[in-house]
């Protein structure tokens, strides 16, 4: 372990994802609860989603994205200092998926945690975890977003159940050159929301009663219209706010990489950042919303298309359950 008195720059060095062979399209759904096609395409993008087998649970996808942004990154296991899961569905309340994925990789220098903030996890992820790095603690950091929503979608309920897909992204952060990485963050939270978007059943307010299976409270719920309003004002609000702290204005963004939830949304904010639309990645249409493995899932895909090189200014931002958000802004390095 190095001093850990010194700040250095903390850049992405590699990246990966996992996705689930089984797709779901709105086809399908059309035989399982009473929508369209046509209602879930104009209303949110999606055409379809990944789908985990049952047998499948929020590790392996992330130990998959993890062997994956390891091999990108060049980097080994055994020199991974930290590993940082976030996720709203873990494979169980404890241990921490972080230290399953830890095992399973060989990581036998990395402590390993979870990290809870609905969709905006992987961000609030990336900036925890260069903390680390920057004091000199740890030289490399795995951060992996995944999920299984398919666990906690209540699939009678024709509002959300269209809305949600299952899929892990991952990166290796460590030291990069000065001038590059991260530059500029922003997060935040806004408890009064958290009944906009939550699972009510399992935890130590609702345990886990015959009452609370009964009641459907182990699934997720959510209060579209006011979730809709919230992440509409805060996706341009949050990455200005990134960018002023990284000393940018939204003229030098090179490209947006934003949580795909609603393609209604990222119009908003494209139009608060007065982009152009080659300056956005959007995936929603094939995966859905995965939650906390959405970002590193668009990041990876921009990157490999050859949308992303080096000096990018790019920025990264999502909302999600809490309510939180959060941006980050980074000249890209390789």
């Amino acid at each position: 372990m190095s001093s850990a008195l010194r700040t250095r720059p903390v850049g992405i060095l590699g990246t990966g994802i996992c996705l689930p062979e089984k797709v779901l399209t709105n086809k399908d759904l059309e035989k399982m609860v009473d929508t369209s096609d046509e209602w879930i395409r104009t209303r949110t993008g999606i055409v379809e989603r990944r789908i985990a087998d049952p047998d499948t649970p929020t590790s392996v996808l992330a130990e998959k994205a993890a062997r994956m942004a390891l091999k990108n990154a060049r980097i080994k296991a055994e020199d991974i200092g930290l590993i940082i899961v976030a996720t709203v569905t873990p494979d169980m309340i404890f241990p921490a998926t972080a230290c399953l994925v830890q095992n399973r990789l060989g990581a036998i220098s990395a402590a390993a945690f979870d990290l809870e903030a609905g969709c905006s996890g992987f961000i609030y992820g990336l900036v925890s975890g260069a903390q680390f790095v920057a004091s000199g603690v740890y030289d490399y950091v795995l951060v992996i977003g995944a999920e299984t929503l398919s666990r906690i979608v209540n699939w009678e309920d024709r509002n959300t159940c269209v809305l949600f897909g299952d899929g892990a992204g991952a990166v290796v952060i460590g030291p990069v050159p000065n001038g590059y990485g991260l530059l500029g963050i922003d997060l935040g939270s806004d408890g009064s929301g958290a009944d906009l978007l939550d699972v009510p059943g399992g935890g130590s307010l609702n345990p886990a009663t015959k009452y609370t299976v009964e009641n459907k409270m182990h699934f997720l719920r959510m209060n579209g219209n006011e979730v809709f309003k919230f992440a509409v004002r805060i996706i341009g609000d949050s990455s200005i706010r990134a960018l002023m702290s990284a000393g940018l204005k939204k003229e030098e963004i090179d490209f947006l990489i934003p949580h795909q939830a609603n393609i209604r949304i990222i119009q908003a904010a494209v139009k608060r950042l007065k982009l152009s639309n080659d300056k956005v990645y959007v995936n929603l249409d094939r995966y859905g919303n995965t939650s906390a493995a959405s970002v590193p899932i668009a990041l990876h895909e921009a990157y490999e298309e050859g949308l992303i090189k080096k000096d990018s200014i790019i920025v990264l931002v999502a909302f999600g359950a809490g309510l939180t958000w959060g941006a980050a802004v980074i000249r890209w390095y390789e």
